[in-house]
């Protein structure tokens, strides 16, 4: 495709060139219906083929069992951090939350609202350069359920492995770092992710619920807050984010092709591998900001000498076709967000170009 540059957005991010151009040959008319995604019925038959083959395609990747139930809802993860408690928290009223970033924080400040959160574990007092180790967590085996951010999008960290909870319900918000990896889908009772990072356009939010949590869900909750009334409706309490969900779809068919998540996996270490190689060599000219064991293969946080340098990285970097590279403004930096569908050569290219600017910027 013409005038196509890397892309390294934090979100709304990359999608796969293949996904896009699949998009745009039925953008028109969809598979010869005469009509598009965005204008046909989300209760005829071409909509419904469409989303029950997404959801299809994700428990095919996931391995989800009938026990679970699959979600595509709206309002991103922040409308989660509410449903989350106001669902799963009654009737003990109380939950467990690790602190390891803003959206964690986030989270647990809406759980706040719906009973008594016991802050298990929390790296702000570190500015979130680390994940907690298992060691440090105070964990409450009366919690209604522990929460964890998967991976740390402003921070650059990313849990290597889930959090030992015991037999207390384990919810994850996963919205960085979904599909990056096979993960055992039995270790959690809820997962959710906005869509905007690695899975398709804003507007769409995956949430897997194991189908035995439902008897939580109070009648008296208001009616689009409620799991148990999408799950009833399959996902079609309202009308659903129907272009997004085909984008998703075509995701989750076009990382089946690549052979499925143990793929993906290898090849978005090897991404990051590049890149973290080409910072830990050079001396210390680029510095990462987050301990080598936590560090986020989709997120890669930066530093350069001084803010002056990092400015003038940014705007060299987007003149040749690097965009999306300043860090968030919370925290400055540099950040490159490399997720499923940002290309390998895009990764060496910003490295030879890291390398460039190095000699030229002593």
């Amino acid at each position: 495709m013409e005038n196509r540059i890397y892309n390294f957005s934090a979100g709304p991010a990359i999608l796969p060139e293949a996904v896009l151009l699949d998009a745009q040959k039925d953008l028109y008319s969809y598979k010869g219906s005469g009509m598009s995604v965005m204008e046909m019925s989300h209760r005829g038959k071409i909509f419904d083929a469409i989303i029950k083959d997404a959801e299809a395609d994700l428990r095919k990747l996931l391995d989800i069992t009938d026990d679970y139930a699959v979600l595509f809802l709206q309002g991103g993860a922040t409308l989660q951090f509410s449903m989350v408690p106001m669902n799963l928290m009654p009737p003990a009223n109380k939950a467990d939350y690790i602190h390891t970033g803003s959206w964690a924080k986030k989270a647990a400040k809406e759980a706040k609202r719906v009973g008594t959160v016991n802050v298990a574990a929390s790296t702000e007092s570190e500015n979130f350069v680390r994940i907690p180790k298992q060691s440090e967590l105070k964990l409450d085996s009366e919690a209604s359920y522990v929460h964890f951010t998967s991976n740390n999008t402003i921070y650059g960290t990313q849990w290597r492995n889930e959090p030992e909870v015991g037999n207390v319900p384990l919810v994850c918000d996963a919205s960085s770092d979904f599909l990056h990896k096979k993960i055992d889908i039995k270790k959690y009772a809820l997962i959710y992710a906005g869509a905007q990072k690695n899975i398709g356009p804003a507007g769409v939010t995956v949430v897997i619920i194991r189908k035995d949590l439902l008897e939580r869900s109070s009648d008296s909750l208001h009616t689009y807050m409620n799991y148990k009334i999408h799950v009833e409706n399959d996902s079609m309490y309202n009308t659903p984010t129907t272009f997004g969900i085909y984008i998703a779809g075509l995701v989750f068919k076009w990382l089946l092709n690549m052979g499925g998540l143990d793929e993906m996996y290898k090849l978005n270490v090897e991404k990051a591998g590049i890149l973290y190689n080409a910072i830990d060599s050079s001396n210390g000219y680029y510095r990462g900001t987050t301990a080598v064991e936590d560090r986020s293969l989709m997120n890669v946080t930066y530093r350069l000498p001084n803010e002056e340098l990092e400015k003038k990285f940014i705007d060299e970097a987007k003149k040749k076709g690097f965009d999306g590279l300043k860090g968030h403004r919370s925290v400055g930096g540099i950040r490159a967000s490399i997720y499923n569908a940002f290309p390998k050569k895009g990764v060496e290219e910003l490295v030879k170009f890291m390398e460039e600017f190095r000699a030229n910027n002593q």
